[in-house]
């Protein structure tokens, strides 16, 4: 069910929210709302595919309603206070319902899918980096996202460009966090922010341990970088994606080829 494309080099790439499956129980529960699936990474798979050689990567085919994977398993929020969706999320990023009414998860169907799709996704990652790891010294973990870049649910105004996340710079070395937002800043028409609205989910805080050799950040691209619109169907806009290619290839190599100091 994971998918994982083995490179040598010290990166990572996760790919969490690419996945449109759902399967049959739990399509079933969902209303029309949850079944359009809107908040899905795009073709981010797509985006970065065959950027760099030799990398690493990690990718579920199921979808975020079913369990979202860059959740904390206990379901603890990543960002208390604010509009955020939680490990089996009960609405979309507008805040509307995705199931039917009455068919929520409860406790033990959530427990069931952390078993059957959030554990085995991390114990894939985790080997990953273990691997890489133990080749390099350490690991380099780049989490790949994307969103729409107008979401008043869950945050004010327009989200920029490039949105890294180091959970307050304690994710990785800082000197890794500079080099990226300084690509990305110095990258013409594009707008970019270091931990603003996303710090990076459960997942760059949970494996971002630097003094263990292990360093994470993920990337929240805004959709409409690379989309041809923001809205169905989604559709993969060709000279968009080619010219943001360049940046995040520049940032992979850049990780790629980054050692400790």
């Amino acid at each position: 069910m994971i998918e994982v494309t083995r490179g040598n080099s010290p990166l990572v790439l996760g790919l969490p929210h690419t996945g449109t499956d759902i399967p049959a129980d739990c399509l079933a529960r969902l209303n029309d709302t949850g079944r359009a699936i809107a908040d899905t990474d795009w073709h981010i798979d797509r985006l970065y595919a065959g950027l760099v050689d030799n990398v690493t990567s990690v990718r579920t085919p199921i979808h975020r309603y079913v369990i979202d994977v860059n959740r904390d398993p206990s379901g603890e929020s990543l960002y208390p206070g604010q509009n955020t969706t939680g490990l089996c999320p009960l609405t979309d990023f507008d805040g509307l319902p995705i199931y039917l009414e009455g068919q929520e998860p409860d406790a033990a169907e959530i427990e069931r899918r952390r078993e059957t799709y959030h554990a085995p996704y991390h114990a894939a990652l985790a080997a990953e980096l273990d691997r890489v790891r133990a080749l390099h010294g350490f690991a380099v973990l780049y989490d790949c996202h994307s969103i729409r870049s107008h979401i008043p649910y869950l945050f004010e105004g327009t989200l920029p460009d490039f949105n890294i996340g180091t959970n307050s710079g304690t994710t990785c070395a800082p000197e890794m966090a500079a080099a990226t937002l300084n690509i990305c800043q110095t990258s013409e028409g594009y707008t970019a922010i270091l931990n603003g609205r996303f710090k990076g989910g459960w997942t760059t805080r949970h494996y971002g341990q630097p003094a263990k050799g292990l360093h994470a950040i993920q990337m929240e691209l805004a959709q409409s970088t690379y989309l041809a619109s923001e809205t169905p169907p989604w559709t993969f806009d060709d000279a968009r994606a080619a010219r943001l290619r360049a940046p995040v290839k520049t940032i992979l190599e850049t990780l790629s080829d980054w050692r400790p100091q």
